[in-house]
C-alpha cells in the first residue's frame, strides 16, 4: 500500500495512506434496513471515494431514504431503476451493480466493493480488511463473515475459508481486471473467486470481521425458490455431478431436512433440461471440477 511521507522537527514520520475504494450496493424493498447500511458506511474510519447505492425497483419507501442521505454526503450517489414487478436473484443483482459500476465518477480506484443493504459492521471493518490486502499481495478478493441473529442470538453463516460471500465482495482492481467482472448469471458469486483462484489470486473471508445481516439468505425470495436457484447456480458454474451428489446427499440432514436438498437438486437438474446456460469457460470448469475432486479424495485444494 502507497505510503505518506512527513518530515517533522525529529526526522522523518512515515504513514500509511488510505486505499481509495468504491462501493456500489443494489438494494430492492430495504427500507427497514438500509439506513442501518448507510450509517455503517458513513461511520467507517476509512471510507470510500465513491459509493453508488441502486435502487433496484424499490415499492417502499427506499428510495426516499436514499435521496435524502445522498442530499446530504457528496460522495453517495443514486440511481433509481424502474420496477420490473418482482424480485430478480442472481443475473438481476448483478444487472443493477453494473448500472451503479459504470455510473461511477471515480477512475483513480484501488478496491471495487459489491455490499448488499442489510448489513450493519464495525466503524473498521474497511480499514482492518485493507490491512489484509497490504500484508497479501496476492489476496484478489476478500470479505468478513456474515451472521445473523436466530431466536435472539447470534450465529455465523458457515462456508469455505475461499468463498467470500456475495453480500460482502472486495475486489483489487488487478483481480478485477484479470477475472474480467461479473458474470451476469446465478452463480456470479462462486465463478469469480473460482476464476481468481485458477489464475493465481487468493481469496478469503476472514472470520474475526464479523457482519450483521439483517434478512437472512435467502429469506427474501423464500427457501424454495432460494434452493433452487442454488441448485441451478451450481450447474450454470459447471459442478462435477459427483461433486452435486455428495452435496445433495449432506444437504439431506440441514433445515428444511430432505425438501431443501431436493429443492437444490431440482435446480441442478433443471440446468440440464435447457433451464439455464452454462458458463462458457472450459478451462475454468476443468479447474472448478479437478477442485472439487481434490476436495473429495482429500488433497490439496481450495478448499484447504
Amino acid at each position: 500500500m502507497l505510503r505518506n511521507v512527513r518530515h517533522t522537527d525529529c526526522g522523518i514520520q512515515v504513514s500509511r495512506m488510505s486505499p481509495k475504494y468504491i462501493i456500489v450496493t443494489p438494494v430492492r424493498d430495504e427500507e427497514k434496513f438500509v439506513e442501518l447500511t448507510i450509517r455503517s458506511v458513513i461511520d467507517q474510519t476509512v471510507q470510500p471515494i465513491e459509493w453508488v447505492i441502486v435502487d433496484d425497483g424499490s415499492t417502499d419507501a427506499t428510495g426516499q431514504i436514499l435521496d435524502r442521505y445522498a442530499s446530504e454526503t457528496p460522495w453517495i450517489h443514486i440511481i433509481h431503476r424502474s420496477d420490473r414487478g418482482f424480485r430478480k436473484s442472481g443475473g438481476g443483482v448483478v444487472e443493477a451493480f453494473y448500472d451503479g459500476y459504470r455510473a461511477s465518477r471515480s477512475t483513480d480506484w484501488d478496491f471495487v466493493v459489491k455490499l448488499d443493504g442489510d448489513l450493519t459492521f464495525e466503524a473498521d471493518y474497511f480499514e482492518k480488511i485493507f490491512e489484509y490486502f497490504e500484508k497479501q499481495p496476492r489476496l484478489g478478493i476478500a470479505g468478513g463473515t456474515i451472521c445473523n441473529t436466530v431466536d435472539g442470538i447470534v450465529t455465523v453463516e458457515e462456508c469455505p475459508r475461499f468463498h467470500v460471500r456475495g453480500a460482502t465482495k472486495i475486489y483489487r482492481r488487478e483481480c478485477w481486471a484479470a477475472i474480467e467482472g461479473l458474470h451476469v448469471a446465478p452463480g456470479w458469486d462462486t465463478i469469480d473467486e473460482v476464476k481468481a483462484n485458477m489464475l493465481g489470486w487468493r481469496t478469503e473471508t476472514f472470520p474475526e470481521l464479523q457482519l450483521l445481516q439483517h434478512r437472512a439468505t435467502g429469506k427474501a425470495e423464500g427457501w424454495w425458490r432460494d434452493r433452487v436457484k442454488n441448485g441451478r447456480a451450481y450447474y450454470i458454474c459447471g459442478y462435477h455431478p459427483i461433486f452435486f451428489a455428495a452435496k445433495f446427499f449432506y444437504r439431506l440432514a440441514a433445515r428444511p431436512y430432505i425438501v431443501g436438498a431436493t429443492a437444490m437438486c431440482y435446480g441442478f437438474l433443471s440446468g440440464y433440461l435447457g433451464a439455464a446456460t452454462r458458463i462458457k469457460d472450459p478451462n475454468l470448469i476443468k479447474y472448478l471440477r479437478q477442485e472439487q475432486m481434490n476436495r473429495l479424495f482429500g488433497k490439496e485444494s481450495i478448499w484447504k
